[in-house]
């Protein structure tokens, strides 16, 4: 027991903790369960079982008045208690046990208050009779002393809890109201009994027990003697009922009289009744023949009235109102009547679509009426889309051949006209949305309106574009450079071909300039306003970066026509529409390359360089179109960068022809007059690169030094005795006039390391043949004695035919003596035969230290074989070299 209070003591201190701060006083504090059955026979809660709640009993002072709460409390995560709900015990207006549960520890709680009437009171279970019946009283106390008021209690024995109260003597805590606030008192077993007992005899009724007892000059207290008297006086009744039962036979006589009359009535009744209840049954049984006849009429009726609402609903749609079919079979196409052209389409296709099985029930579309009136839809939807098609082809027509009849549309002399558009995509915008209703109607008659618009639109684009080139060459001004560049028997300076030129390539720019944004927007317009069903296609790009469309009034290329049916509209383009669409830009921009072409070759004419820089204008442009967006534009600026390839390619072939056709049967003296020439144009080509068109360059490069080359190999081999002062002249002369543009392009600087290697070559080659011209003796005397060296040992070489100490002072004497004047014939040898008076001082170096190692080695090998020997020494044929 001691346990057990100390358990509520620490349960009470847990939950004051809890509320703190609320300014509330904690009156009483259990532990309930708001499921039924989780509490195990020994009171503890069952295993996989939730913790359970902690119902706790509080009051509040509030100036003169004291509040009395019922709070429940949940156990945390880590054990600790907080508030979970809070009622109000004033509003507390029943308490009933559940009878469904046999322990009788489960109760609901009603309170007037609750926000919803659907809403289950709450529902606890305790863990005992015990627990259950010291809550209950105290919540009866609390709202007796503190409310002053008692809740209705159901489903449970008031003397039970009595005799429970009196064998347990629970302390149970509540507030009473004093002039100083509230104060917790402690509620005795008397107190209870006291509760009870007054809950079992009201006051009324121990008045009028009072009352009675009175008439027998009797207490309350004389209980017995009440009781004897009581029983007398209850006999003597009971006699006297006896005689007057007696006395009352003949009145009994004529009451069994009576109900033997009564008796035979009722049988007669009972006849009588038999025979109408035959009756009633046939009755009834015709009243539900009757009333089944008149449910299946009424039955009918109402199917009649659905069957009579439906129809009128299929004839609403059946219905075609005259004034949308006077517009569909004969209504005129102005602008101003466009608006009830599109209403009637509109309203055409949805009763196309209402009389399609999806929209319409199955059980209709086999109905003739409806099969009628969908062969007169149909009809209806040919003789429009014949007479809208009609109506824009011959409308396209007239568009064109109005901007067309008048020049001021046009480039005229003098003037340059750029092409303006707006006024014609305006009025087509007008049949924009007339346009999509004709592809919901008949997808099969936008093929001959797109042909039908991209022939008349195409004459008046090449219209533009020829007379635009024509007055864009008119108004050029610009010299025209000589296509000869790498002419061997062209005299003069270059000076000639360095004129300015740079007028041509901008015409071009600006041919590209004008013409391709227009023929994108015009593709994008074009897509759009012949429906087709692809991604809105990218802007051009000018000058290399993303620009807008061509004029401010495609910026808003709205044509009004993407929402009249989304449901119709696929989320992304199909191959079919995108290559049906590529197929009407063919038909749509065809033919208007020719006058793009004929710029190029104008261009060419004037300066075949220009195609470098056209190359690169191009490139740039076509590197801003997508390959999925203006197919036919990206499909122009590839095959004008084709023409401008092929013509500098031409320019190309022309040029290596032209280093080919040198004079073979004239010896070629001196640096060959397409070296410097090639440096020259290599510069000029330099300075017109743009962008993309140094691979063009470098292919340039490749197959010019390649062609020069292999000629000036050519030629060297035309005459050997001079081939190697052709080639190191040559190759000297291609470095020199190349060395600043090697420094700065890559091509170049690997075909000048190969004419530095050629040129080392032809060097190496040529003064080994001066030396060995002036000193033929000496160095054969040394080849002579290297080979037997192989084959004999050094001791035996002086005995050796020809190679005696004799024959070597023969040799010596020979060759060295006026060794000076041998020096300074190789010299003039050397300088007879160079035209280029700059390359003289270098290959002479070259010259004497090839002499040195090879008279060095000469030392050595004569110091070997023949010790004795002396020679000139090395150091005396540098002091002789350095001196001439």
């Amino acid at each position: 027991m001691a346990k057990s209070s100390a358990d509520d003591e620490e349960l009470r201190r847990a939950c004051e903790a809890a509320i703190e701060g609320t300014k509330q006083k904690i009156v009483m504090s259990i532990r309930v369960s708001k499921s039924r059955g989780i509490w195990g026979k020994s009171g503890r809660l069952g295993r996989n079982m939730a913790k359970p709640r902690v119902l706790a009993l509080s009051v509040k002072s509030k100036g003169q008045e004291t509040e009395a709460f019922l709070r429940v409390l949940k156990y945390s995560s880590g054990g600790v208690l907080e508030p979970a709900k809070l009622y109000k015990l004033k509003h507390l207006s029943k308490v009933e046990v559940v009878t469904n549960d046999p322990s009788g520890c489960t109760f609901t709680l009603g309170f007037d208050n609750l926000r919803s009437q659907s809403v289950a009171p709450p529902q606890w279970t305790m863990r005992n009779i015990d627990d259950r019946n010291r809550l209950l009283l105290c919540i009866l106390n609390i709202c007796k002393d503190v409310l002053g008021c008692l809740p209705k209690v159901v489903g449970v024995d008031i003397v039970e809890m009595a005799l429970w109260a009196k064998e347990n003597t629970p302390s149970v805590t509540t507030q009473r109201n004093l002039q100083d606030g509230p104060v917790a008192t402690a509620v005795t077993e008397s107190d209870l009994k006291v509760s009870v007992e007054k809950e079992l005899v009201s006051q009324a009724e121990e008045e009028d027990m009072e009352a009675l007892l009175g008439t027998y000059v009797m207490g309350i207290g004389e209980a017995e003697a009440f009781s004897e008297r009581l029983k007398r006086e209850l006999q003597a009744l009971e006699a006297a009922n006896v005689h007057a039962i007696l006395e009352s036979q003949p009145l009994v006589d004529e009451v069994l009289q009576g109900l033997e009359e009564a008796t035979s009535c009722v049988d007669d009744m009972d006849d009588w009744l038999g025979m109408f209840n035959v009756k009633l049954r046939h009755m009834r049984e015709d009243i539900e023949s009757i009333e089944t006849r008149n449910n299946k009429l009424e039955m009918q009726s109402v199917n009649n009235k659905a069957l009579i609402e439906e129809l009128d609903k299929l004839l609403e749609r059946l219905r075609v109102p005259s004034e949308y079919a006077a517009c569909l079979t004969g209504g005129s196409f102005d602008e101003a009547r466009m608006p009830q052209n599109v209403e009637a389409c509109e309203w055409l296709t949805g009763a196309l679509r209402a009389l399609q099985v999806p929209n319409l029930d199955p059980a209709y579309a086999k109905m003739r009426a409806v099969k009628d009136k969908r062969a007169e839809l149909e009809k209806l939807k040919a003789t429009f889309v014949r007479r809208a098609s009609e109506f824009l082809r011959n409308y396209f027509a007239s568009l064109v051949d109005f901007m067309i009849s008048d020049k001021s549309y046009f480039s005229q002399r003098g003037q340059l006209k750029r092409p303006d558009h707006a006024d014609l995509r305006y009025k087509c915008r007008t049949y924009a949305r007339l346009l999509q209703h004709l592809k919901s109607l008949d997808k099969n008659c936008l093929g001959p309106l797109r042909k039908a618009y991209c022939s008349s639109l195409n004459l008046l684009l090449r219209r533009e574009a020829r007379e635009f080139a024509n007055e864009l060459r008119a108004s050029t001004k610009a010299s025209r450079n000589p296509t000869v560049w790498l002419e061997a028997s062209t005299g003069g300076s270059q000076s000639g071909n360095s004129a300015d030129t740079s007028a041509v390539s901008d015409a071009y720019a600006k041919m590209l300039t004008i013409f391709i944004p227009l023929l994108v927007d015009e593709s994008s317009f074009f897509a759009h306003f012949m429906c087709f069903e692809v991604p809105a296609l990218s802007g051009a790009v000018a000058n290399g970066s993303k620009g807008g469309s061509y004029d401010d009034d495609t910026n808003d290329d709205d044509l009004g026509i993407m929402d009249i049916d989304d449901n119709d509209s696929k989320a992304g383009k199909t191959s079919a529409d995108l290559q049906s669409l590529n197929e009407s830009l063919q038909d749509l921009l065809d033919g208007i390359q020719e006058d793009f072409y004929a710029v190029v070759d104008w261009a060419y004419k004037i300066d075949p360089l220009r195609c470098i820089s056209m190359h690169g204008i191009t490139e740039r442009y076509l590197s801003g179109q997508k390959a999925d967006a203006a197919g036919f534009v990206r499909l122009l600026l590839g095959a004008l960068e084709s023409r401008i390839s092929m013509q500098f390619s031409r320019f190309v072939d022309e040029a290596c022809h032209q280093i080919e056709r040198n004079e073979r049967n004239v010896r070629q003296v001196g640096a060959l007059s397409y070296i410097p020439r090639f440096a020259t144009l290599a510069t000029r080509m330099e300075q017109y690169i743009q962008g993309q068109s140094r691979d063009l360059v470098d292919q340039a490069y490749t197959k010019f030094v390649s062609v020069m080359f292999a000629t000036l190999e050519k030629l060297a081999q035309a005459d050997p005795k001079y081939a190697d002062i052709l080639l190191l002249e040559n190759y000297a002369a291609f470095q020199n006039s190349l060395y600043d543009l090697a420094n700065v392009v890559p091509t170049l600087a690997k075909f000048y390391h190969q004419a530095s290697e050629a040129y080392e070559q032809a060097c190496t080659r040529h003064i080994s043949m001066i030396i060995y011209y002036q000193f033929e003796r000496l160095f054969q005397f040394y080849q002579k004695i290297e080979d037997l060296m192989f084959t004999i040992s050094a001791e035996e070489i002086p005995f050796q035919l020809g190679l005696s100490k004799m024959d070597l002072r023969k040799m010596l004497k020979s060759s060295l003596s006026g060794v000076d004047k041998s020096i300074a014939a190789m010299y003039k040898k050397l300088q007879k035969n160079l035209t280029s008076e700059e390359l003289l001082p270098s290959l002479w170096d070259k010259c004497k230290k090839e002499f040195l190692d090879k008279y060095d080695s000469f030392a050595q090998l004569v110091a070997k074989i023949y010790p004795t020997e002396t020679i000139p020494s090395v150091s005396e044929m540098r002091d002789l070299l350095a001196s001439m």
